[in-house]
């Protein structure tokens, strides 16, 4: 079979079994299964798949039938510029959280602490070193399973950062300039109403953020303020409705200049604000 023919029956394939992005996707486990990029593949299209190879990319075009992450069938997703391991154990990084390291990344200055909470698989604090080597980044996480992805993506995309076992901030015990999470936040009844690719296959650990979705907000907010150095900042990523009830937290809490920041489509996204002990 040539790379046109299986890539035609890639897209027929996914698209009978309404994967989103079909196109998308099946041009992905093409290229990734043929160790190929974009130009080779669309230049070379009437070139003949080796056998082996076409038995790859039908084993992989099954499990995506059966609705697992993309992400998790080719074992990384490519963030910020670089590419992270993702496994069933973390959830797969996505393009929104991009926007938060780079709001972060407005005020990151070299020397800074900066501290990624419910860290995951290490896409935001490791990203935001890889940025400013010059900041000491501490990443944190419940989950052991999820450290040892953390710790495979530090190693292999060499960012200096130390990694911690933490519940919320129960073993930390530095103050940091930066507080950054995106922490669990989709409310328990709603989970069952998300896409089989989140619900079935990616950490509840990871997503249950309680009845009302604010469970962590509550804590981390509650919390942080021990851990923040004099005008420190806090920022977390939010559910793309939950912008207002974040901004009362944050304001009764005590911190300033407080900002709700929304994604390209409008939905609230970014959550900021500043600590002052003097207020």
């Amino acid at each position: 079979m040539t790379y046109e023919e299986a890539y035609k029956s890639a897209k027929d394939t996914l698209t009978s079994a309404k994967i989103a992005d079909a196109k998308i996707d099946a041009l992905y486990l093409m290229l990734h299964y043929l160790d190929t990029d974009r130009t080779h593949f669309f230049m070379n299209l009437k070139e003949e798949i080796e056998p082996n190879k076409f038995e790859m990319i039908k084993e992989a075009l099954k499990r995506r039938c059966n609705h697992i992450p993309l992400q998790q069938i080719i074992g990384y997703t490519e963030f910020m510029g670089h590419k992270f391991k993702v496994t069933d154990d973390v959830l797969c990084p996505r393009m929104e959280t991009e926007q938060l390291i780079l709001e972060v990344l407005r005020y990151l200055k070299s020397g800074m602490r900066v501290l990624d909470l419910c860290c995951g698989s290490g896409c935001i604090g490791i990203s935001l070193k890889l940025a400013n080597p010059k900041v000491v980044v501490d990443i944190a996480d419940i989950s052991d399973e999820a450290l040892k992805v953390a710790t495979y993506n530090a190693q292999s995309l060499d960012a200096d950062v130390n990694i911690i076992n933490s519940n919320l901030f129960d073993n930390i015990d530095s103050t940091y300039d930066i507080i950054v999470s995106n922490p669990p936040y989709i409310p328990t009844g709603d989970i069952e109403t998300l896409m089989s690719e989140v619900k079935d296959h990616e950490p509840i650990l990871a997503l249950d953020g309680g009845e009302d979705g604010f469970d962590f907000y509550k804590k981390i907010i509650k919390e942080s303020r021990l851990y923040l150095a004099d005008c420190g900042f806090i920022f977390f990523e939010t559910g793309y409705n939950q912008g207002s009830v974040i901004n009362d937290l944050l304001d009764k809490a005590g911190f300033l200049d407080v900002k709700i920041i929304q994604d390209l489509a409008g939905y609230d996204r970014i959550a900021c604000a500043r600590f002052s002990k003097e207020d």
